[in-house]
């Protein structure tokens, strides 16, 4: 008798007739185009927005009480390394939790294209996390990441010195006239498989070994195709305004939109150039050039130890790296050369990411307290750490000023990202330690720039997190909350959204954040992840369907 009785009440629930799959009822309603708020609500309809205002009298499947709280389309995290973390756990619980529904990939290096030798290489490298390269192109990347099913949707710009190891290599030297033709066409096709342009990554070896005329040649490649060139620029501390002048060159050469990832001036000495990058910055879009920029939420970077290295001992790869750092003639060069970057000290720097575990122990601690644990100077220090990791060893650095975080958040061509990946604090993520920014970025936006600092409203900060990058990538249909968009929405409360994530405890969730749908499906309702995976590879606009 029960099972009958099961079976008439599933009859009777599937021959319901709903207006909607869902409704959002009674939210503070922000489009992302910087509009200020509206009461209404929000009705969904397959993977689109079906409607916006006054749907009382109409019913869905699903409904979502959002009195009180701010209705907005999902965020766009601008600089996303989430790829390997989605390959372990598609659910993105970290960014998901603060509303982000996009990962956008590619600084520097992307998916693909990839060599045999390449992929052969990158499963070497893998530490914690084994998976299949099982794709060649980023397409093909893009799409097995979609396969194996991921909460949010994906992008990817291909990168440049992706481009340049699959043709030249590791090496200093320019592209023979054969290898930039090569690598222009790898570049064509990664953008009429939905690339969204071309982004480098020029701090890093090979990367920083491209002449500019190179980067040129493949931006234009990107133009073509209306996609953006975006770049971490050459430099950021000392040189930071010559870097910007190539930068801006390339935008105006190429005839491209151009934005800066992660803007900053690092180093104390070098914190007063960020007003003259603004006003150059600023001049050059009164000129006429599409240029914006992004940032993350917080006044300490994150890369490998490595770049405390003279960029002559990275050259060539990892392994010619490590040879180097053995050899015992080049020692006292190496150190003589070396500096501690932006950080300015030893004490500025904290380890955060070994691939050695017996070294893990060391996890957030200053590379000054390391070297006095293992009684070395601290240069010595790190050069012997990274042999002993065999790995570029994930860094902190506390290289920025807080007032210059604010004047950057004023800027009103910036978007944000996190310039990391998207965890859970949980198996095997807690093997290494991160950025507090894989935790926090968006939330402390509007936690602590929109609520607390009132650096901007609220409606603009929605702007810059969907409606102006969604712009800037020229993205179809996504970014605003409007009949005929996609349902990527997200529900939070602007009096609670903040980061609980620091530098010390950074696996921490964002609070604030209540409910969140992909393509109209809902991931988080009530702050809990349903579990469902309906992200997509959203392409940019050079996508041409064979």
């Amino acid at each position: 008798m029960k099972k009958v009785l099961l079976l008439v009440a599933l009859t009777i629930s599937s021959c319901t007739t709903y207006d909607y799959d869902v409704i959002v009822r009674g939210g503070n309603v922000y489009d992302g185009s910087g509009s200020e708020a509206v009461r209404a609500d929000v009705g969904i309809k397959n993977d689109r927005i079906a409607a916006i205002g006054n749907l009382k009298d109409k019913t869905a499947a699903t409904e979502i009480d959002a009195t009180g709280l701010a209705v907005s389309p999902g965020f766009i995290n601008m600089l996303s390394w989430a790829t390997t973390g989605l390959i372990h756990d598609g659910r993105s619980q970290s960014d998901i939790r603060q509303g982000v529904t996009l990962e956008v990939f590619g600084e520097g290096r992307s998916m693909g294209p990839l060599t045999d030798k390449m992929k052969a290489n990158n499963i070497k490298r893998q530490t914690d996390i084994k998976y299949p390269i099982e794709w060649t192109t980023l397409g093909e990347g893009l799409e097995w990441l979609e396969a194996r099913g991921v909460s949010c949707n994906i992008a990817s710009f291909v990168g440049a010195t992706t481009l340049r190891i699959h043709e030249v290599g590791y090496e200093d030297r320019p592209a023979t006239d054969e290898e930039m033709q090569r690598m222009i066409e790898l570049a064509r096709r990664a953008m009429e498989e939905g690339a969204m342009g071309i982004g480098s990554s020029l701090i890093y070896a090979p990367a920083y070994f491209a002449s500019t005329e190179e980067l040129i040649a493949l931006a234009k490649v990107a133009a073509e195709y209306d996609g953006m060139y975006i770049s971490h620029m050459r430099n950021e501390g000392n040189r930071l305004l010559e870097a910007l002048d190539e930068f801006l060159r390339i935008a105006r050469e190429a005839d491209i939109r151009a934005e800066i990832y992660h803007l900053k001036a690092s180093g104390e000495k070098n914190w007063a150039k960020l007003d003259t990058l603004i006003e150059r910055v600023n001049a050059a879009r009164a000129e006429g050039l599409h240029i914006t920029t992004d940032m993350y939420t917080y006044p300490a970077s994150s890369t490998g130890l490595t770049v405390l290295l003279p960029i002559r001992v990275r050259e060539g790869g990892h392994r010619k790296m490590i040879a180097r750092l053995k050899d015992p003639a080049l020692r006292d060069k190496i150190l003589s050369e070396m500096t501690y970057s932006g950080a300015g000290s030893p004490e500025k720097i904290l380890l955060v990411g070994f691939r050695n575990p017996d070294l893990r122990h060391f996890t957030g601690k200053s590379l000054a307290e390391i070297a006095r644990l293992r009684g070395q100077p601290p240069k010595e220090a790190a050069m012997d750490l990274i042999v002993e990791d065999d790995s570029r060893i994930q860094a902190v650095y506390f290289s920025m000023s807080e007032d210059n975080l604010k004047k950057k958040v004023a800027l009103p061509y910036m978007s944000f990202c996190s310039d990391a990946g998207s965890y859970a604090p949980e198996g095997i993520f807690l093997n290494r330690s991160t950025h507090p920014r894989a935790y926090g970025s968006f939330a402390r936006l509007l936690g602590k720039y929109v609520r607390e600092e009132k650096v901007i409203p609220l409606a603009e900060a929605v702007h810059r997190l969907s409606g102006l990058p969604a712009e800037n990538l020229k993205l179809k249909d996504r970014g605003l909350l409007r009949a005929g968009f996609f349902a990527d929405v997200v529900v939070f409360d602007p009096e609670t959204i903040a980061d609980k994530a620091t530098f010390t405890e950074p696996h921490q969730y964002a609070i604030g954040v209540r409910h969140v749908l992909v393509n109209g499906v809902p991931v988080l309702l009530n702050g809990e992840h349903t579990g469902a995976r309906p992200g997509r590879f959203v392409r940019g606009p050079g996508y041409r369907e064979y």
